[in-house]
């Protein structure tokens, strides 16, 4: 059985944050590179757009937290508390976040993406044009790089997608190369 089945099956072919029934589809939480029900959750066209900020934030939309935050699944917990970080300058998230809990190890993987962090202490990933890189993006090498541990060469021009930015490290990316995850210094890529 599939991840995306497994999903709708947990689900009831509802979206995991707010309850619509339609366009609804598989979400890999951030900075997973590894698909599973642990690590994924069902969302709809309108909460995906919003979480991958390809659409403006409606706070109204989010209000359906308020139920969501208490799922019994880590994933939908994770992304709640994320979502209701961006939020938390509306006012009423701070309540949820407040009445909210988290284990460690979820919490620590919440706080991944640095969604609780202000603008001007999120680490900032810029490829060697100084465009801004971000999770999910792709970028293609720009100069032949041998892979520490192994007898590979990552070639210049080879594609690297669906990239993950280091929370710590701004000089820092993960990705796939030849079927093997590695890390990247962002002064050797540029965006596509």
């Amino acid at each position: 059985m599939s991840v995306l089945q497994m999903l709708k099956d947990r689900s009831n072919d509802t979206c995991e944050l707010c309850a619509s029934t339609s366009n609804l589809q598989q979400y890999t939480i951030p900075p997973s590179l590894n698909e599973s029900v642990d690590t994924c959750v069902l969302v709809c066209d309108t909460c995906y757009n919003q979480i991958e900020k390809n659409t403006d934030m409606d706070p109204n939309h989010w209000r359906c937290l308020n139920d969501s935050m208490w799922s019994e699944h880590v994933a939908v917990q994770i992304m709640a508390w994320r979502m209701l970080q961006r939020l938390r300058g509306e006012g009423w998230p701070k309540d949820l976040l407040d009445m909210m809990y988290l284990d460690e190890d979820a919490l620590a993987l919440a706080r991944a993406t640095g969604e609780d962090k202000d603008e001007s202490e999120k680490i900032i990933h810029r490829d060697v044009n100084g465009v801004l890189l971000e999770n999910g993006d792709n970028v293609v090498l720009i100069k032949d790089l041998k892979v520490k541990g192994s007898s590979m060469v990552a070639k210049q021009g080879t594609a690297v997608r669906n990239i993950r930015v280091d929370h710590e490290n701004a000089n820092y990316i993960e990705g796939k190369v030849g079927g093997q995850q590695i890390v990247i210094i962002t002064e050797y890529v540029k965006k596509n």
